[in-house]
């Protein structure tokens, strides 16, 4: 127990270690564009306001730029801290770090109870250094917060399962809602946490020698009572998040139109993409064989149901998986299955003890290096030209000045310039490359008239 403690120790300690390389970078790398949209909501929370209930972009011109997003605590926290150390990027970066480390311990804690330590320590260890793990959880992003308040909820719903303490059920109800509140297609732990409550359900009374008194798990006033603590708050806020967008122009609901499906080649890349860059051939090759061969026994299938929900959401939302973000989930699921493969081998395998030491070393070695090459590219300056622009609007326009951007949509450039403005084209909400001159005449004339001062364009 003492060593495995030490372990978990040593694997936080690391990982908050990695995280901070490059915790002050620029809001540039290749998912500068949501990243710029949440640090100006932050900025915006600092100079108009702190009015949490109206989180406002700069791409909505001269109008007051009201958006539909997830429940703002991240911009919000950020904004607080400016008031003493200013805009800086590493105040927004360092949340998401400190939800991962924060909620790292809780993993091993989860995955212990239910596998045992030799799986909670390889499972701790593949989900800290992910690549897709190290890139999400510092940006400045709801993602990991989100995922890492859920991985917390799941593991006090499980300790209310077995010692059926009313107060662990509570804490789990509001750090699941605060999930869902922060990012809601966090819904999908619904599956574990009802994977749990049925398996709960079916065992208490024969384990407890009484039959008769094991009551359904959906007839428990304590399930009924957990589900209105996470799901209430959430339709009310998500509620008022839509009225915003319909009331408020650019009419914008961060997430709109990802539920679609797409062509089996669209997939495809996705699964390509999860294979060499989310996780890293070495971590889905024993993910894999870890969820074949994993133990059967109590609770051991939660995060089968977890996996299944992740694949149904990730075809049902297809468009919207294209923003790789959204397979974070995924991470600490291949993690735990890689965990079972790994003690599989160990339990199952007649090698010398200083064998297999070296085996877990060259595995770690493996692990790190590929783990290494895959999270690369995420450090890749890709915005730093936007970022260059938007500098030099700041220094050769006015504090009022109404920019039109041709970027693509990328938000970045409003954020460094410091300015609001308008995307080109379609009524200053980015729609696609211009079907002719006339369309782009049109549409300029009619953004000159909304007060456009300056014009610029992006050349990607």
């Amino acid at each position: 127990m003492a060593r495995g403690k030490w372990l978990v120790i040593f694997i936080v300690v690391a990982a908050f270690a990695v995280r901070l390389i490059g915790i002050d970078q620029p809001l540039i790398d290749p998912w500068s564009w949501r990243q710029s949209d949440v640090a100006a909501i932050a900025r915006n929370f600092l100079e108009n306001g702190f009015h949490f209930s109206r989180p406002q972009i700069d791409w909505a011109g001269n109008e007051r730029g009201y958006v539909g997003t997830e429940f703002p605590v991240l911009p919000f926290v950020a904004a607080i801290f400016y008031n003493s150390a200013g805009v800086q990027e590493w105040i927004g970066r360092i949340q998401g770090v400190l939800f991962f480390v924060l909620a790292l311990p809780f993993f091993f804690g989860l995955v212990r109870r239910i596998f045992g330590g030799v799986v909670a320590s390889w499972a701790t260890f593949f989900y800290a250094f992910a690549p897709l793990s190290i890139v999400a959880s510092r940006a400045f992003m709801p993602d990991m917060p989100s995922l890492s308040l859920a991985i917390v909820g799941i593991y006090f719903f499980l300790r209310w399962i077995e010692e059926e303490r009313f107060r662990w059920l509570i804490l789990s109800a509001v750090l699941v809602s605060l999930a869902l509140l922060i990012k809601v297609p966090m819904a999908i732990v619904g599956a574990p946490l009802l994977y749990l409550a049925v398996r709960r359900g079916r065992r208490t009374g024969i384990e407890e020698g009484r039959l008769e008194s094991a009551a359904p798990w959906f007839k428990r006033w304590e399930l009924w009572l957990f589900a209105v603590v996470v799901l209430v708050p959430s339709a009310a806020w998500y509620w008022h998040a839509h009225r915003i967008a319909e009331r408020f122009y650019p009419h914008h609901f961060f997430g709109a139109g990802g539920f679609r499906i797409m062509n089996l080649a669209w997939y495809w890349q996705l699964l390509r993409q999860t294979v060499f860059s989310s996780l890293s051939l070495t971590l889905f090759v024993l993910a894999i064989f870890g969820a074949v061969i994993a133990p059967r026994g109590k609770y051991t299938r939660m995060f089968h149901w977890w996996f299944v929900a992740m694949a149904l959401f990730v075809v049902v939302a297809g468009y919207g998986n294209r923003h790789q973000w959204y397979q974070l989930p995924l991470v600490p699921i291949a993690a735990v299955f890689a965990g079972c493969g790994c003690a599989w081998f160990a339990a199952r395998t007649q090698f010398p003890r200083k064998l297999l030491a070296l085996g877990a070393v060259l595995l770690v070695a493996s692990f790190a290096v590929s783990s290494f090459f895959c999270v690369q590219p995420f450090y890749r300056p890709a915005a730093a030209s936007l970022r260059d622009l938007g500098q030099e609007l700041n220094e050769a326009t006015t504090a009022n000045a109404l920019i039109i951007a041709a970027t693509d949509g990328d938000p970045t450039v409003f954020y460094y310039a410091h300015r609001k403005g308008w995307h080109f084209l379609g009524d200053g909400v980015y729609d696609g490359n211009p079907l002719d001159s006339a369309q782009i005449i049109a549409n300029l004339e009619k953004l000159r008239k909304r007060g456009a001062t300056h014009l610029v364009f992006y050349a990607g």
